[in-house]
């Protein structure tokens, strides 16, 4: 007999501490005991959000009033296709609670993977630990134009996820570089990935790395361990397979406009890069020609956010 297939709307319930709500699947349902992000499946003829709504009330009693897309998660289980259509949720009334009786618990972001979920919600964890603005650093020889870009973003916008890419830097400078970037990071709260091998991170104690599209395709493994952060540039399905194979955290996928670097570029453009994210298995960031005042248009078709080098430097206007 064919699968049958089940669409869900799900939810990152945020409170003002930035914790996220979990409840705990009931013993006797399927996949009992473990842990999950709010939600149900979809009644006929309702949409993700409506479902969202709905489900949201019966089960926490809360009314949801601000939702964003978060992420879309496609996943076969033995006996199951399932769709999550995940949500951020930000703005709601009332205080959530189990009111089916199930377990919930407001938990650090930091603490999810200690938790154990079904499988498909490994992407979904990923997504709620990732902000929706992704710096990529300027290419630049002078370690002070740097530092004052670097600064300038991290002072405008919190929360922030830093990629240090310096492909002119011999070795040694690109690693003294880092460790200055990685105090900046600190001291904001960001979280700094470095564009480059895994062995930079003997030198530096960073949250990951970042491959080249090049390197992705070369790769036969995942080069860094669960403990740190793997992204890595995409063009086109093949490289975005790829990086699920290689069980990525996160990628970049471009370009979405032409770009003053690369005039007269094939451009994907939102559309197909709508249809190239819904199948990802991982928070997709757009990149090319985007700015901090696209993220809510490109969220709408599946991104993770947008990363961008240009919107982030001290002569451009913060969104």
């Amino acid at each position: 007999m064919p699968k049958r297939s089940v669409h869900v709307a799900a939810a990152a319930i945020y409170n003002d501490q930035g914790q996220v709500l979990l409840a705990r699947r009931p013993s006797i349902a399927d996949q009992g005991g473990l842990w999950e992000f709010p939600g149900g499946k979809l009644e006929v003829y309702e949409t993700g959000l409506e479902a969202l709504k709905r489900e949201l009330k019966e089960e926490l009693g809360i009314a949801v009033e601000r939702a964003q897309p978060l992420i879309r998660v496609h996943y076969e289980y033995p006996d199951k296709f399932v769709l999550l259509d995940v949500w951020e949720v930000r703005g709601y009334t009332g205080s959530p609670y189990g009111r089916e009786g199930q377990a919930v618990r407001w938990v650090d972001i930091d603490k999810l993977f200690s938790y154990p979920f079904p499988p498909a919600n490994v992407p979904i964890i990923r997504a709620v630990g990732l902000p929706h603005a992704y710096v990529i650093t300027d290419e630049t020889d002078d370690d002070e134009a740097f530092e004052a870009m670097l600064s300038h973003a991290l002072q405008n916008r919190g929360g922030l996820l830093v990629q240090l890419r310096a492909k002119s830097l011999e070795q040694s400078h690109f690693v003294e570089r880092a460790q200055k970037a990685l105090s900046l990071c600190r001291a904001h709260g960001a979280r700094l990935i470095l564009n480059g091998s895994a062995e930079l991170l003997e030198h530096v104690d960073a949250d990951g790395i970042h491959l080249t599209s090049d390197d992705l395709m070369a790769a036969t493994e995942r080069p860094v361990g669960p403990d740190k952060w793997l992204s890595a540039s995409t063009h086109n399905n093949e490289q975005l397979s790829k990086a699920a194979q290689l069980d990525c955290d996160f990628v970049t996928l471009s370009p979405i406009r032409e770009t003053p670097s690369h005039p007269g570029a094939v451009t994907i453009g939102w559309h197909d890069f709508q249809q190239m994210v819904e199948f990802a298995a991982m928070p997709v960031y757009a990149l090319g020609g985007t700015t901090l005042d696209d993220i809510d248009r490109a969220r709408a078709v599946g991104a993770q956010g947008v990363a961008s080098i240009r919107s982030f430097l001290p002569d451009q206007d913060d969104a």
